[in-house]
């Protein structure tokens, strides 16, 4: 730190008599100087110390002035007891008095209150107040001073004691001194610093101490011993020095914290006042003979670098030690003025007045910021500069070198012929490192700790201003005092260059042949023997490492990035592609490295061009690269060619073609054309002599239209090259039905592919007639069924499959899921029968079955059944005891389903077709039939019900009460509940036997032969037995056992009987042989004979002839009479000569089933048999039947189907 004077001037008055400077104030701008002078206030110009203009207005010496913080008045105290307030304009506005002398004044910084004291009070005034508000005081108040936030009020007071008031003048703090009134304080201050956390209060008083205290009154740290008594204490603007001055007869600078740094000016006479100029490092100084001295601080730069560490002095008693390159900073805290800094790998040397401090790194990290003291150096050295290194310390004083190691034993010493002006370590082993060091007289030296003998290196006829060797030790940069940059051959001693303006020069220490330096505002960058590259920077080069160049400005150290673009290009100029490569590496942009790659590709050097695309990432360049380099190991040597590649890919397409035809690879030219849709350059490139290559070109263009969303045009080139598939393609994609006709009837049947293209697209398209046409054109039967059923173009389907039986299955079976698919099952069972899908038509109409009983739909129930049944027979080939015996059951369940139709409406619907005897009669069917298990939906109370209903109104009370008597023991619906319970009771009121008088008839048979007993039974047409109405063996004879044959419309015993073939007898013989029909002898009319047989009735037909071979039939069917077991009519050939073809019925089922012959027992009764479902129907209600139905009303065969 040096004080250098501004300007000094010394007040005297009329009389020359020299006035004692009590205090000083500055404007807030620093503008002007305010001056406590004798009796009067000065005010001088702070530039050049001129005075503008005295002030008068007190009648006694002023003793103190300040300056409000607007700048808008300032004040002025006197020994007069008066205060005036002045305005900026140097004009009085107002005085006030107290009743003693004013010993000081402090207006505050925010609300521009005064605060004004006197000997035995002080008083608070405001502009806005018409009175001044006065409180008294035990002691001299001799200094004052408000907080940075203007809340309290410090007073400095004789007696020792330091009191804090609040802005209403209340004590809060009282701070009392060790010494009393024997250390009276002289001057107190705030720190004005906005980084600290509680005000801080310096206090110096006449005990010679300086000490610190919070608001709160607490002490911070010791107290300071001073050699002097302290007369007046000024901070700095930010609060980081403290100037002060007293009996010493100078101006000292001090740190925030009490520590002395230095003496700013010595005078002749006591300092009574100093400030410190707002915002500046200028001090003014009041002094007892009337001196007032402007002194400007100039705190030099105390700093060291190495490499990419940097440290320097902060606060002057503090050392930071900055990474340049992380931003990483560090504190070091001396507490004492630090004088010298010197630094060297992982040492660090700090030099403070009394003794030399030797730091050193915790770790070998290169980013380790961590230091720790290694050694102290206890003695008061002066040097001009220091220099550390691993193990000693270099003093440099004037012409002389010391060298100490780290115990303050002195090693070495150097006595230089003249005055050392650079010295700087260059590296080396620990313990023999070497000193670069520059003289005035031009010398330039190279000295080893270790050796006691200086070599020299050169020679130069001017002085040595700065120094730098190269990383390789080989070259050294010297910059003299005419700023003139020389660059030696350390070796030869040749200078290799000069360069003119540089302050400063440092070698790259990654790179040998780049150097950097400054001088006149610029950076300057060389490399090699190339010229220099500007660019603006201010400051000093001290560092060079890579892209990073470290540059002092001022007090600050800073890291610019540089990119080194300008040397890379300067070494592709001259094509040295490995040295533009190393500069690239110390940081240039990634278009400097794409531009590096491409002229290293260019150049064929494939190693750098490698390396530099792997940089910026370029794949497809690498893949070009390392195809090359394969092609190399495979012997191709072909320079030329490889940079025909080269140019493709950098897109100089004509140069790579011109290359191509030179090297004789034409071809890759025309791919690399083609690829490239330059089709006009490639048709250039071919001429027209070569068809195979044109059609090659012209495909690769269609292409190319493809791509480009011009199909059409793509279409037509695609059909002109010949490649029809891919202009049908096109053409498909894009739904050009017209166009895709066009080709389709064009092309030759024999190109299946292409043909087999279009069909496909036309399906597609939904046109399905060009579709047919195409598979036609091809002949391709398979894909026009599969297309027919594609497009459910049934009609077609089918009369392609009756030319052609083997695609039945492929028509059939889609066609029957698509029925089933919409709902139509039924064609859906045939489609599938028809396809010979036999498994899937009965699964489709076991489902249908199930799906009719779940819904109550039993008529349809009974029809599926029967169609089941018959589809057992179908496929009972396969299986054919399973399936005949499915066939049975089937059969079964359909009549009972059909029966259970009726019943359930009669049940379910407010009214019924059927007439009461019908009902009556299919009541007792069913019942009489289910004697085993009950299939699924039939409800056998609703049968009962219906049965006893239908009984009572036909008289048939006994059959009535007896189903009353059943529905007891079943489960009754809610529904018939109450009709149930009144019919039991109201039938025991009817008599125990039938009625003798019947409403109607029963039946035909009981009209005809007026048997009305007959309500008690049914009569067998073989034995004629009475049968009860219900019988619990079923349906057959209680004697004879011979099944009933029933109407399937009302359910009558039919006058019908079974007989069989005797043995030998084929179906077709017996058809032959009852065709014959051989007359009868005799006319005598046919009778009934009542025989008695035991209790057994029997009727017997007399037919007028006494021999029972007169009709074989009749006799056929006598039988053991109480035998248990059913014995059949089994007839000969004779007895079926005799039968006529009227009378018999045969059923004439298909394989394996056998055929069934029934014989009418009464041919005067007219019976009609279905020929498909072989059910027998009295031919009145058939054909009233089928006129309603239009079918048959169990098979439901329409009338008009052939048999």
């Amino acid at each position: 730190m040096r004080a250098v004077p501004a300007w000094i001037d010394k007040i005297r008055d009329r009389d020359k008599v020299e006035q004692c400077i009590y205090d000083l104030a500055f404007k807030p701008d620093g503008s002007q100087l305010i001056v406590a002078a004798g009796f009067r206030v000065l005010v001088y110009d702070t530039s050049d110390g001129t005075l503008i203009q005295p002030l008068k207005g007190h009648k006694d010496t002023v003793y103190c002035v300040a300056y409000a913080k607007d700048g808008k008045r300032f004040a002025s105290g006197s020994a007069d007891k008066s205060i005036i307030i002045w305005t900026s304009k140097l004009e009085g506005i107002l005085k006030y008095t107290h009743s003693d002398s004013i010993q000081c004044i402090a207006y505050n910084p925010v609300t521009h209150q005064l605060a004004s004291c006197s000997s035995g009070d002080f008083g608070l005034w405001s502009p806005e107040q018409k009175s001044v508000s006065k409180h008294k005081v035990s002691s001299k108040i001799t200094c004052c001073g408000w907080t940075n936030d203007g809340q309290y009020l410090a007073l400095g007071m004789m007696n020792g004691v330091v009191s804090i008031r609040n802005k209403n003048g209340e004590e809060k703090v009282k701070i009392e001194r060790p010494g009393g009134s024997a250390s009276p304080i002289w001057s107190i201050a705030w720190n004005p610093s906005k980084d600290e956390h509680n005000d801080i209060l310096a206090v110096a008083d006449w005990g010679q101490k300086l000490s610190f205290y919070q608001l709160s009154g607490k002490q911070i740290g010791k107290d300071r011993t001073l050699t002097y008594d302290p007369c007046c204490v000024s901070y700095f603007s930010k609060g980081e020095y403290i100037v002060m001055g007293g009996s010493d007869k100078q101006a000292s600078l001090y740190t925030k914290d009490g520590v002395r740094l230095g003496t700013i000016g010595d005078q002749s006479s006591w300092v009574w006042s100093c400030r410190v100029k707002p915002d500046s490092n200028y001090v003014v100084l009041g002094c007892q003979d009337g001196t007032i001295a402007c002194y400007q601080l100039i705190f030099s730069t105390v700093h060291g670098l190495y490499k990419d560490r940097y440290a320097y002095r902060d606060s002057m008693t503090d050392v930071i030690v900055q990474h340049l390159i992380t931003e990483q900073k560090v504190r070091i805290k001396c507490r004492e003025l630090v004088k010298k800094i010197a630094i060297y790998r992982n040492r660090l040397a700090i030099q403070l007045p009394e003794k030399i401090l030797i730091y050193e790194l915790y770790s070998d990290d290169s980013s380790d910021m961590h230091y720790r003291i290694k050694e102290k150096i206890c003695r008061k050295l002066e040097c001009n500069l220091l220099v550390v290194c691993s193990q000693h310390i270099i003093l440099c004083q004037e012409k002389r070198l010391q060298c100490l190691s780290f115990t303050s034993v002195r090693e070495k010493e150097w006595l230089m012929e003249s005055l050392i002006r650079y010295i700087k370590v260059i590296g080396g082993p620990p313990g023999r490192e070497g000193l670069l060091v520059g003289l005035k007289n031009g010398a330039i030296l190279k000295i080893f700790v270790d050796n006691p003998f200086a070599i020299t290196l050169l020679k130069l006829s001017t002085s040595v201003r700065c120094l730098d060797m190269s990383a390789s030790r080989n070259k050294l940069a010297v910059v003299d005092e005419h700023n003139t940059l020389l660059v030696y051959d350390i070796t030869s001693k040749e200078l290799l260059f000069q360069e003119p303006n540089a302050n400063s020069v440092a070698w790259n220490t990654q790179c040998e042949d780049m150097l950097c330096f400054s001088g006149s505002g610029y950076l300057n960058i060389k490399a090699s023997d190339f010229p220099v590259h500007q660019q603006k920077l201010q400051g000093f080069v001290v560092g060079y490492n890579g892209s990073k160049i470290f540059c002092l400005h001022v007090y600050s150290m800073s890291a610019v990035e540089v990119p080194q673009s300008a040397p890379m290009y300067q070494y592709l100029e001259k094509r040295m592609f490995k040295e533009a490569y190393q500069i690239a590496c110390l940081g240039v942009t990634d278009n400097d490295w794409r531009d590096l790659a491409s002229e290293a590709l260019e150049g064929l050097d494939f190693d750098t061009a490698k390396k530099a695309f792997i940089r910026v990432r370029d794949l497809r360049y690498l893949e070009l690269i390392n195809s090359i380099e394969e092609r190399k190991k495979r012997g191709e040597n072909d320079n030329e060619l490889f940079l025909a590649d080269v140019y493709a890919y950098q897109g100089k397409f004509h140069e790579a073609a011109k290359l191509y035809k030179r090297t004789g690879h034409e071809s890759r030219a025309l791919s690399m054309y083609t690829d490239l849709r330059m089709f006009e350059y490639a048709k250039e490139f071919v001429g027209a002599a070569d068809p195979k290559n044109s059609r090659m070109l012209m495909t690769k263009q269609a292409d190319w239209a493809k791509s480009s969303k011009e199909p059409r045009a793509a279409a037509e080139m695609y059909l002109s090259a010949g490649e029809h598939l891919k202009a049908i393609d096109i053409i498909g994609e894009n739904g050009w039905a017209d166009m895709l006709i066009d080709i389709a009837r064009k092309l030759d049947k024999a190109e299946r592919e292409p043909l087999a293209k279009c069909a496909l697209y036309f399906k597609k398209l939904k046109h399905h007639g060009y579709a047919s046409e195409t598979y036609s054109k091809m002949g391709d039967l398979q894909a026009l069924v599969q297309l027919h059923v594609e497009t459910r173009h049934w009609d077609e389907a089918f009369s392609l499959v009756e030319k052609h039986p083997q695609f039945k299955n492929d028509v059939y079976v889609p066609y029957a899921q698509w029925l089933a698919e919409n709902d139509r099952f039924e064609e859906a069972q045939k489609a599938f029968h028809k396809a010979g899908q036999e498994t899937k038509a009965v699964k489709v109409l076991e489902q249908l079955t199930h799906n009719a009983v779940v819904e109550s739909r039993f008529n349809d129930a009974g029809y599926y059944y029967w169609m089941l049944s018959m589809q057992c027979l179908d496929i009972s080939d396969e299986q054919k005891h399973e399936m005949l015996k499915k066939f049975e059951r089937f059969q079964r369940l359909a009549e009972l389903y059909h029966v259970y139709h009726s019943i359930q409406r009669y049940t379910d619907e407010p009214f019924s077709s059927h007439v009461p005897e019908t009902l009556f009669n299919i009541c007792r069917f069913l019942l009489n039939n289910l004697t085993k298990d009950i299939p699924l939906g039939i409800s056998k109370v609703n049968t009962l019900y219906a049965l006893a209903k239908q009984s009572r109104k036909l008289g048939a009370f006994k059959l009535a009460r007896y189903s009353y008597e059943k529905l007891q023991d079943l489960h009754i619906p809610s529904r018939f509940q109450e009709s149930i319970e009144l019919g039991s009771l109201t039938i025991r009121s009817k008599p125990f036997h039938d009625s003798e008088v019947f409403p109607a008839p029963l039946s035909r048979m009981l009209c005809m032969y007026l048997l009305q007993d007959l309500i008690e039974g049914m009569m067998c047409y073989r034995c004629s037995t009475h049968n009860p109405l219900l019988n619990n063996q079923g349906s057959v004879c209680i004697n004879c056992k011979q099944p009933f044959i029933y109407s399937a419309s009302s359910y009558e015993v039919l006058p019908l009987v079974q007989f069989y073939l005797d043995g030998g007898i084929s179906d077709e013989e017996a058809v032959s042989l009852i065709d014959l029909e051989v007359p009868h002898m005799g006319s005598k009319a046919a009778s009934w004979q009542d025989m008695g047989a035991g209790e057994a009735q029997a009727l017997k037909m007399d037919d007028g002839v006494d021999d029972p071979e007169e009709d074989p039939f009749v006799a056929k069917m006598s039988f053991d009479q109480g035998g248990s077991d059913f014995v059949p009519v089994k007839v000969s050939r004779s007895a079926l000569r005799s039968m006529s073809r009227r009378d018999v019925l045969i059923k004439r089922w298909p394989r394996p089933l056998k055929w069934e012959y029934f014989r009418s027992l009464l041919p005067d009764v007219s019976i009609t048999m279905c020929p498909t479902c072989f059910k027998m129907f009295h031919s009145e209600d058939y054909e009233l039947l089928l006129l309603q139905h239009n079918c048959c009303p169990y098979c439901r065969r329409p009338i008009d189907e052939p048999n």
